[in-house]
């Protein structure tokens, strides 16, 4: 297994061509492979994305027809890099659309997938509501995919705000977790750099985690600030607010290292929750 490697982050916004986005962000993910980038990861739904009234319409194809994915398997051949599609939309049986990761290998084969789990139902005030279940089919499968470097758990999103995720992920062999997503510029502003932080310190691995920026079709708007953490919660590359890439050096001996300085998976251990007190009569 090789110890060190390239990774880096793919940042655009997507526009409602879906081959407008392709040709951008194989652009970008072949000038990130150029600056040596072995592992390139796309943010959620790259290829295209718009809201309205507050429910979630990303270009959707059923898989065998979607254009990203031989698109970006040939990419992954041609540059003998392991690339990961943040998520696409995929039709799902029941009407709604899957919010679907796909890595696929330096062969060009999809070597995993992973379907979404929690959902982007909140109000973040008046005019900001979403309802991502009301289009969007969740996921009931965690998944860590084995690459060169180790384990690699994959996230989209959302998924960020839910440590246990994480934890599983980290004690089922994930060494690497990644968090792609279009994170809305009011609670990515707040929210996105701490939980980052957060979920690559409690789990001793490396945080990669490609964001889009910009407004989308419909008006959301998406955070950026892509970013590549490294297991002791440093903060190694950090995307911005423009398109492009980012790219940092990523050692698996770090993981090693931060997880015997601080032992934390090891340390947990099953508790029961108390009863609350009786107030005196």
């Amino acid at each position: 297994m090789t110890s060190a490697f390239k990774a880096a982050c793919i940042q655009n916004c997507a526009v409602p061509d879906v081959d407008r986005n392709i040709d951008t962000t194989v652009r970008l993910t072949r000038e990130a492979a150029a600056a040596g980038a072995q592992l390139i990861a796309l943010p959620e739904y790259f290829s295209g994305l718009e809201t309205r009234d507050g429910k979630i319409f990303p270009a959707s194809f059923a898989e065998a027809d979607h254009p990203v994915i031989p698109a970006f398997a040939a990419e992954a051949k041609s540059l003998g890099a392991w690339i990961l599609l943040g998520s696409l939309g995929v039709k799902a049986a029941d009407g709604r659309i899957n919010n679907r990761g796909y890595l696929i290998d330096p062969s060009g084969q999809i070597s995993a997938r992973y379907n979404k789990i929690h959902m982007f139902d909140v109000d973040l005030d008046a005019d900001k509501v979403y309802r991502e279940s009301a289009t969007i089919a969740p996921g009931n499968e965690a998944v860590v995919a084995d690459t060169a470097w180790g384990g690699l758990g994959l996230s989209i999103c959302y998924d960020l705000r839910f440590a246990h995720l994480y934890r599983s992920l980290a004690k089922s062999g994930a060494r690497i977790l990644a968090v792609p997503a279009a994170f809305t510029k009011v609670t990515g502003e707040a929210h996105w750099h701490v939980l980052n932080r957060a979920r690559a310190i409690e789990n001793g691995a490396y945080v990669i985690a490609p964001c889009q920026h910009g407004t989308l079709d419909g008006g959301a708007q998406c955070y950026g600030h892509s970013l590549i953490i490294d297991p002791w919660g440093r903060v190694l590359a950090d995307g911005g607010d423009e398109e492009g890439f980012i790219i940092a050096s990523l050692d698996m001996a770090e993981v090693d290292s931060a997880r015997q300085r601080v032992p934390a998976l090891t340390h947990d251990r099953p508790f029961a929750l108390s009863e609350p007190a009786q107030a005196a009569e």
